[in-house]
């Protein structure tokens, strides 16, 4: 068997590589850094794993294909946290809740009593939320290094230079594609860390603000990401001020315990996105392009391996997300 060249170890490039380790194929993996890390968009993730939810906004092929995710990241990572997650929202916003809700499934509805059963620190503060029970999250930063690690555990190393041009590339850089994919834009998203410890929350929460919907997902020991926002815009070297008092307000307004938090990070990203927000397994110049995930990195990265695998090793071209050059 030939060797096949992944070029970008963010989260597309590491689950096309582990999948196709998995299949036995002969690979090597090139990036500009050695391991994962800020350098790449996929570092700052809030890393839910919510295909569900994401049917209030995103289109049906998401909750489809990002349905794989959860049982994926698990046999690969062993980092998935499977305690569903909620949307809540304060009394006046109820109506925002009810139109949530009509825009998605798989969701059981709580009153005030069963919020303060699943997040007791929640009680209170809450008076009716959606539960997602079959929704997961992982740490991102967790994840990827453990698929960097499946990959050096097989001798695999991630390497600096060129790829064999003779060799089959599958090309995942993102946004440093954007020169050679038409139609890619950039999308910005800001995002904080809190250490909150008098505040124990065990799942994500989508917040239902008024000006800026928030979700905070746990990372342990009472530290919590806080995102995030989405600007139309590919400058991603700041965060501005008005993002950070929204998302600092929203968490306020979400629970007082967050005004004696403490901001030990913050991160920007631009993430790469086509028109409608979905991504392209695109043949083009010899190579086969993976990007434009949008928010959806470790929600349809796994199912995209698996499509373009599939379409390496079996030659079997992709079901959903494949497009011709253009």
């Amino acid at each position: 068997m030939s060797v096949i060249s992944i070029v970008g170890a963010g989260v597309a490039g590491l689950c096309v590589a582990n999948e196709l380790l998995a299949r036995g194929a002969r690979i090597r993996v090139y990036d500009r850094q050695p391991l994962p890390g800020p350098h790449a968009c996929s570092w700052w993730a809030g890393g839910m794993l919510a295909p569900f939810c994401e049917r209030e906004s995103a289109e049906e092929a998401v909750i489809r294909f990002g349905a794989e995710a959860i049982d994926w990241w698990d046999q690969h990572t062993g980092v998935v946290n499977r305690h569903g997650s909620l949307v809540l929202s304060t009394t006046r916003d109820r109506n925002e809740l009810v139109r949530f809700g009509k825009r998605t499934r798989d969701y059981q509805l709580l009153d005030a009593e069963q919020v303060a059963a699943l997040e007791p620190d929640l009680s209170g503060h809450i008076r009716q939320a959606l539960h997602f029970p079959g929704e997961a999250h992982l740490d991102p930063r967790e994840a990827l290094l453990k698929l960097a690690q499946n990959l050096a555990d097989a001798g695999v190393m991630i390497e600096s230079g060129e790829p064999d041009p003779s060799s089959q590339i599958i090309d995942c850089r993102g946004m440093a594609a954007a020169r050679e994919l038409s139609g890619i834009r950039g999308v910005k998203g800001e995002m904080l860390v809190l250490r909150c410890p008098e505040l124990s929350i065990s799942r994500p929460v989508r917040f239902i603000h008024p000006r800026m919907p928030l979700y905070i997902v746990p990372r342990g020991e009472g530290v919590y990401m806080l995102g995030a926002t989405m600007l139309e815009t590919a400058e991603g070297d700041r965060l501005t001020v008005r993002s950070v008092l929204e998302l600092l307000s929203a968490a306020y307004a979400l629970h007082p315990a967050f005004a004696e938090a403490e901001i030990i990070e913050t991160g920007v990203d631009v993430r790469p996105a086509f028109a409608d927000n979905l991504p392209r397994i695109r043949e083009q110049n010899g190579r086969i392009y993976v990007n434009g995930l949008y928010r959806h990195g470790y929600l349809l990265s796994p199912a995209l391996a698996r499509l373009v695998a599939d379409w390496v090793l079996l030659k079997q071209r992709p079901e959903a997300f494949y497009e011709d050059s253009v």
